[in-house]
């Protein structure tokens, strides 16, 4: 690989991987390979190296089509223990005059023999790991993706959650965990940039911090900073908030990939793909944005879009059949039918609830929506299991397992339908106790909450949905099940007040 000037090094963050300026064809034989490459013409003491496969992979380690998995790492060298190829993926010797011998050699055999010195004109040198840097992490993170620490809409959407249930019951505790969450994100952001673009750790634990290209990443994890700021008129960071907002409204009415109608879209699998999970990763930030903003025209303009997204959304992904939605749609493959995931159908009825509680009952698009509202509801509880209460993880297979995150939502929306007038209770009541009965089975003595499925990417092999792993205590099903919470409360004593 010749080495790039770093005026012509271009990197370019995008949903899932980097845009790298320069590519290469290798011949790779199955199992191990060693990697050798040899940076010339070199004139700068700092300098950069990366590497990665053409083809993206997928959250779960996988790969898309029939491509072979690709992973860089020093495990299965004879002279390199566990330890340290857990610290390092590379290692490197030099540098050398131009023309020195020791090159000649090494490019000759691509020798890596570690207890060996090489005499140069330098000097005696050998081979050496990079520097290793310390990066922030968490001990013993788990669940994998669902924790409560990162920077990402589920994490962010259970503090949103807490805050409203500390509103909800006047309990202090509750709304400083949103508080602390919100200012510890604040405060590490000048470090993580530090750590992500001036010694290049891209994928460290807070990374997506910084210049995301996806929803989950970029704008719903702002949640719980909307909704401080116009829930409360004066606090310290005051201005930090409002100065992130003003960012996260740009980058989602002037940059974030859409389809040429305006629906939200992503660049994966297929560049613009529609998934249903984005109205909750984009639609609830438009209103609790136009919730803090005292400018009256920018206010309505994010309500209307907010609205049309619902019918944006809707139209692509919904099945008047089923009256359930798909997990995604491909504009390039218009008629491929994703699976009916239930997290995914959690996330659609969600942001159409929050929708419906901030427009005005005369808005144009507002029996639009609440009509869609009901028939998916509708359709949600022909699904739900009798004996049980649950839902389960794939909404037209009743043999798949049940599933905490799905029910959690499902349960929230038909309570909060019954609690604001637009279900009736006498037939939907038995449907929402049933929910938060399967809900209670979950949660143990300790609050240890199981039966969680893990993030989950999207496809049409159903196969996939139904051997997601389950997690206990991970945020994706945490937020609905606090949010189901408050609504069950307010369904069961409408009349009391909570302090």
């Amino acid at each position: 690989v010749k080495h790039v000037e770093e005026a012509d090094f271009k990197l370019r963050e995008e949903e899932r991987s980097w845009a790298l300026a320069h590519q290469f064809t290798a011949s790779l034989n199955e199992g191990s390979n060693t990697v050798f490459v040899e940076s010339t013409n070199f004139q700068h003491q700092d300098w950069k190296f990366m590497i990665q496969p053409l083809f993206p992979l997928r959250e779960d380690g996988e790969v898309n089509a029939s491509k072979a998995s690709l992973n860089f790492s020093l495990s299965d060298h004879a002279q390199i223990s566990d330890d340290v190829s857990q610290l390092t993926n590379w290692l490197i010797l030099g540098p050398f005059l131009a023309k020195s011998k020791v090159t000649e050699n090494l490019r000759a055999n691509k020798e890596i023999h570690l207890a060996r010195l090489y005499e140069t004109e330098k000097g005696i040198i050998t081979w050496e790991m990079p520097k290793v840097e310390l990066v922030t992490d968490v001990f013993g993170a788990h669940p994998l993706w669902g924790s409560l620490y990162d920077w990402n809409y589920h994490t962010a959407g259970l503090a949103w959650a807490i805050g409203k249930l500390g509103h909800f019951t006047g309990k202090q505790q509750y709304n400083d965990y949103l508080y602390d969450y919100c200012n510890f994100m604040l405060n590490i952001s000048p470090y993580i940039e530090h750590e992500k673009y001036t010694i290049n750790k891209l994928n460290s634990r807070f990374s997506k911090l910084w210049h995301s290209q996806l929803l989950d990443f970029k704008v719903a994890p702002v949640l719980p900073y909307a909704y401080r700021l116009h829930m409360e008129a004066d606090f310290e960071k005051r201005a930090q908030y409002e100065a992130l907002i003003a960012e996260t409204k740009r980058y989602l009415l002037e940059q974030q990939l859409r389809l040429s109608d305006g629906t939200l879209a992503r660049e994966t699998p297929f560049v613009h793909t529609v998934w249903v999970d984005d109205m909750f990763m984009g639609i609830p930030f438009m209103l609790q944005a136009s919730l803090s903003t005292k400018d009256r025209k920018e206010q309505k303009s994010l309500l209307d879009q907010a609205a049309e997204q619902v019918l944006k959304f809707h139209e692509k992904l919904y099945d008047p059949e089923q009256d359930l939605y798909h997990h995604a749609w491909y504009s390039g493959r218009p008629d491929a039918k994703l699976p009916y995931w239930s997290r995914a159908n959690g996330w659609g009825i969600w942001a159409a609830s929050e929708v419906l509680l901030s427009l005005p009952k005369d808005h144009k698009h507002y029996k639009k929506i609440l009509r869609i509202y009901q028939n998916h509801v509708k359709g949600l509880v022909k699904r739900q299991n009798t004996e049980t209460g649950f839902y389960p993880q794939l909404l037209d297979e009743p043999g798949s397992f049940k599933e905490t995150s799905g029910t959690a939502m499902f349960t929230m929306a038909i309570a909060r339908g019954i609690n604001q007038g637009w279900l009736n209770r006498k037939q939907y009541e038995p449907y929402a106790m049933n929910g938060w009965k399967a809900l209670s089975s979950v949660i143990s003595e300790k609050g240890e909450v199981s039966d969680i499925c893990m993030g989950t990417m999207c496809t049409e092999d159903k196969a996939y949905y139904r051997n997601r792993p389950v997690v206990e205590n991970d945020s994706h099903g945490l937020l609905g099940l606090v949010i189901a919470g408050i609504e069950m409360q307010k369904l069961m004593q409408p009349n009391k007040s909570i302090k």
